[in-house]
């Protein structure tokens, strides 16, 4: 029995189960999270290390070599990159997008963890990050104020992190922006050098005094007791009272040779909000949790959290990743409202009743796709809902075809059960092939590989799911639909809109077929030749990945020149940040001095410290296209004049992670060659056209003080080797000697060094003194001979092997493929020393490695089409008729494409592959109705014209509501989706239009072909017999 048939004749049961379905389709919206991107882990690791006082050769033979040799032996890995600067190290590894990012984090902790005590033992921190899109902060906020201590910021800001931390959603919760609070014990090296006590004496004496060890426990009797003998510090005047004693025997206390008070250590990175003095406390989401939902629970606690805080401190939320989905996401219903609009004003010719059955099965399939991402664990995310936008033109055509079908047969007098029946019968193998065609076309993409392939994977399985569902629907409860609602006594020719649309085509069409048919070969060939042409504008509008993401925020990257301090970078920002200002548009100026902002795109990372760098969040209400993009253009212009530093505009790109849109690398051994080779390309991005903001990363060295001990004078003067060293960084840097514990159980460091306001000054030096073996102190500089000497800025390393990366970004209207091949064959030109050699990076890099991976997943989809299309007919010379569509339709989207000024982005060839489906589909149904029409004793010729007359009114009213369905899309959706759209639109108008006279003079031609070579041993043998 026909899976029809048992919808209509056990009509309860279907009615039951497609009543479930919408309840749990209903149910799967309600609680699926929502977000602006989709949710899922990078097989990506990020080490950063930092040991501040180290040059950036230090850190490379130290720290970055070691732990890349490490990690270059796991398995999987794919790549090793790694920057060294001044005080810190970022290692990243890149492993197979096939494996378990879960499982290579785990193996990288635990083998970077076993050489801990490999590495230098002054190292601060080894941090391990584990790359996930759900890293951004879905809420930042700032905690202001101009007068309180760090040490009360501290506690507040501690108190927030907390409480927002006790949810369950939330992943992790920062502080940035906090220098790191401490009791300070800063010692005076004068009275010590006069007591000739050596400053490691005080260290010495306090971590003795504060060593926070269990002292062991005693029994008496039954009862046993824990025994304390001190620990922590829980009061600044035990640390005073501790003993110190001098060579000549003399007690003193450690007060006595320096102030102990709360302090905190040097400000590696400074923040503010709108210039005014802040920290930031950021809080993080788990991965499928509803960021909207999230977001209200954090607010209402930060909510409580701000009647707790003093008159001088205030709280405010800086960053609300929560505006940005709530907005994309209306924005994408309002596309869905007007695409939904447009295909149901398509349905009109079928009329009202057949129009109804068709609107029915829209929800049905919708309720089935979203119980599908609900299953598969997708969050409802943009990609998602383009995915449904797009399958809304789609999704309808089975139940066209269907519905137009038993109403043709209900015009032949039969019963509405029989009708519906019989025509879903008859089109069943047609619906299922065409439809299958298309699943097939998608289902492939859905393993293309890279980030580029899980970053669209829910696209790919929202469009499958929904339209594999609106197959089934069409033949169960659109066929008891039918048998229920559509009407007997229809007129032959349907309703007036019908009539006269068919009257229109049977105008036009009838001539053009007519034609078509008396000249086939001439008609074949000649659209062939013509749609094939189009495929020179293949170089013409250039590649691309990913475009811009449109987001209501950008980024202001500055990059001082090198060896500026701290503060020298703060008041370039400074300047940014007014510039800034003078934008009404702009609400929001979160200011970063010493390192990068925290993440709030789920592909942009956290990189190291460093005090020559420094950025802007800029955050508007809104992004206003055009409008906005002439803001970012004004303010472009505004800070190119301010000098001293490389101050670029970044926004925020779709996609998988890359550093720039244009990047070349040189490797080679030695950094001087290196970097001459980088002067020269770095010329040569500059005087290519297309290319902007271009970076040199080393083009000026900075300048270090190199103290370099007199080893002579030293063993003179009897000091021990080493004691320079420790002296100059305890004195510097602080060495850490003991933990301090408060009321409140929190716990900071003990840090002895010489007084320190927000930095050390040159004139420390001269208040550094060591002690040699006979406990006399000698003054730096009697055993020091300083020099100031040039040295690296950073060192970049790429799979074990050093190389420099100059980047650019692109103007706008430059097409990224064109400026890379420009600045390649210039690049071929320079001149290398064996040993050096020169590759492209950034966007070319990624396309290449994403685009290769499609040409598996094209051989895949096109021989699965092929197959279905030979199971269905029987023989290739029908498959190859139906497939002859695919340049017609490739025809009209390169024309679209150019006509609109876009290029061959991911998603337009994600577009052309989808487009082949669908050209398929619809050709299907007329060759498919050719062979049964010829099947029932037809006439090659009148089974041809009386297919096309018949069919073209299905075709084309699915045609229609496709477009329909994607013109918000193409309208609304921007850079991302519009180009898909634009694809699909042009190449359903020229694939519809064309194919409806070619596909049938190639039918012809085959057919034909076939018929008179099977004729001919009829003849011969007819001859045969007539000269016997």
């Amino acid at each position: 029995m026909h899976i029809a048939e048992v919808a209509i004749r056990r009509w309860q049961l279907t009615l039951v189960l497609f009543t479930l379905l919408c309840a749990l389709g209903f149910s799967a919206f309600q609680q699926v999270p929502r977000a602006v991107d989709p949710h899922f882990s990078m097989p990506v690791v990020s080490i950063v290390a930092l040991q501040p006082g180290a040059d950036p050769a230090e850190i490379e033979q130290t720290i970055t070599k070691p732990i890349e040799e490490l990690i270059q032996g796991l398995e999987d890995v794919q790549n090793v990159a790694s920057t060294s600067t001044d005080g810190s190290a970022v290692i990243r590894a890149e492993f197979d997008w096939s494996g378990d990012p879960d499982q290579y984090f785990n193996d990288t902790v635990r083998e970077v963890t076993a050489i801990r005590s490999q590495l230098p033992s002054d190292l601060q921190r080894l941090t391990f990050e584990k790359i996930r899109t759900t890293n951004t902060s879905i809420l930042q906020i700032a905690l202001l104020s101009e007068s309180a201590s760090w040490y009360r910021m501290e506690k507040y800001a501690r108190d927030i992190s907390e409480a927002l931390g006790r949810y369950k959603e939330v992943r992790q919760t920062e502080i940035y922006g906090l220098p790191q609070p401490e009791i300070s014990v800063a010692v005076n090296a004068g009275r010590l050098a006069a007591l000739r006590v050596p400053a490691s004496a005080v260290a010495d004496a306090i971590r003795l005094g504060g060593a926070d060890v269990p002292a062991g426990a005693v029994t008496s009797g039954t009862r046993r007791f824990n025994v304390e003998a001190g620990g922590a510090f829980r009061d600044l005047e035990t640390i005073r009272s501790l003993p110190l004693r001098t060579n000549d025997g003399t007690l003193l206390r450690v007060g006595d040779v320096a102030e102990v008070k709360y302090g905190a250590a040097e400000q590696r990175v400074k923040v503010s909000h709108n210039g005014k003095r802040a920290i930031w406390i950021t809080a993080n989401q788990k991965q499928g949790t509803d960021a909207t939902k999230l977001r209200n629970l954090l607010v209402q606690e930060l909510a409580l959290q701000q009647k707790l805080l003093p008159p001088d401190i205030k709280a405010i939320v800086q960053f609300d990743q929560s505006r940005d989905i709530t907005k994309r996401l209306k924005e994408l219903a309002r596309d869905f409202g007007i695409a939904l609009f447009l295909v149901l004003f398509t349905l009109l010719p079928l009329g009202w009743r057949a129009s109804i059955i068709v609107m029915i099965s829209i929800p049905l399939s919708i309720a089935s796709g979203l119980l599908a991402i609900s299953a598969m664990g997708f969050n409802l995310s943009q990609l998602v809902v383009a995915g449904f936008i797009l399958s809304l033109g789609l999704l309808v055509d089975d139940s066209i075809v269907v519905v137009e079908n038993i109403a043709r047969h209900l015009r032949m007098g039969k019963s509405r059960d029989q009708a519906a029946i019989d025509g879903t019968k008859e089109i069943t193998m047609a619906v299922m092939g065409s439809t299958g065609v298309l699943i097939f076309a998608f289902f492939p993409l859905f393993f293309l590989p890279e980030g580029a392939g899980k970053f669209t994977q829910s696209f790919i399985g929202t469009i499958v799911s929904t339209i594999t569902a609106s197959m089934i629907v069409s033949l169960t409860i659109v066929p008891f639909l039918a048998s229920r609602i559509l009407s007997r006594d229809e007129e032959e020719g349907g309703n007036a809109l019908l009539r006269w649309l068919m009257g229109k085509i049977d105008r036009f069409y009838h001539p053009m077929l007519h034609w078509a048919l008396d000249r086939p070969r001439r008609t074949v060939w000649g659209a062939l030749a013509v749609t094939c042409a189009a495929f020179s504008l293949v170089p013409v509008l250039g590649f691309s990945l990913f475009p811009n993401a449109d987001t209501s925020y950008f980024r202001v990257t500055v990059e001082a020149e090198q060896g500026s301090s701290i503060e020298e970078t703060g008041r370039i920002i400074r300047k940014v940040s007014e510039v800034l200002k003078s934008e009404p548009a702009i609400t929001v100026r979160a200011e970063n001095v010493g390192a990068y902002n925290p993440p709030v795109f789920y592909n942009v990372f956290q990189r190291g410290e460093n005090p020559t760098h420094g950025e802007v969040l800029a955050i508007m209400n809104e992004w206003k296209g055009a409008q906005s993009r002439a803001m970012v253009d004004r303010l472009r212009q505004k800070l190119d004049l301010i000098p001293g530093a490389r101050i670029k505009i970044v926004l925020f790109q779709n996609g998988a992670p890359i550093n720039a849109p244009v990047e070349f690398r040189v490797y080679g051994p030695e950094q001087e060659e290196l970097r001459n080779v980088a002067t020269k390309m770095e010329q040569i991005l500059r005087d290519t056209p297309g290319a902007r903001d271009v970076n040199n990363p080393v083009a000026f060295d900075r300048v270090d003080l190199d103290v370099r001990i007199d080893d002579a004078k030293a063993a003179l003067l009897d000091v021990p080797s080493g004691a320079p060293r420790r002296a100059i960084r305890l004195a510097l840097s602080g060495e850490r000697s003991g933990t301090f514990r408060d009321s409140e159980g929190d716990s900071y460091p003990v840090v002895v060094r010489l007084p320190l306001a927000e930095t050390q000054p040159v004139s420390a030096l001269e208040s550094i003194y060591v002690s040699n073996r006979s406990g006399q102190s000698v003054q730096l500089s009697e055993i020091s001979r300083p020099i100031l000497e040039s040295t690296p800025a950073a060192i970049y390393r790429y799979n074990l092997e050093r190389n420099i990366s100059i980047t650019a970004q692109i103007s706008d209207g430059a097409v990224v493929s064109k400026v890379n091949s420009d600045a390649q064959r210039k690049m071929d030109s320079i001149p290398l020393k064996p040993g050096y050699s020169i590759e492209i990076g950034g966007e070319a890099e990624k396309i290449n490695d994403t685009f290769a991976g499609f040409g598996p997943i094209v051989i895949i989809a096109m021989f699965s089409i092929f197959a279905i299309l030979v199971a269905e007919f029987g023989r290739f010379k029908e498959a190859l008729v139906v497939a002859g569509v695919i340049p017609l339709g490739t025809f009209g989207g390169l024309i679209a494409l150019l006509i609109t000024g876009n290029n061959l982005s991911f998603l337009a060839v994600i577009g052309f592959i989808a487009l082949v489906g669908i050209e398929i589909k619809n050709s299907i149904l007329l060759v498919d109705f050719t062979s049964q029409l010829r099947d029932r004793g037809m006439a090659l010729r009148e089974a041809i014209e009386q297919a096309g007359e018949v069919r073209f009114l299905p075709v084309l009213l699915t045609s229609v509501t496709a477009i329909g369905g994607l013109m918000p899309l193409a309208l609304f959706g921007g850079s991302l989706y519009g180009p898909l759209a634009i694809v699909l639109i042009g190449g359903l108008i020229s694939s519809t239009l064309l194919s409806r006279i070619v596909t049938p003079a190639m039918y012809l031609l085959v057919v034909r072909s076939d018929e008179n070579k099977a004729a001919m041993p009829s003849i011969d043998t007819k001859e045969l017999s007539n000269a016997t």
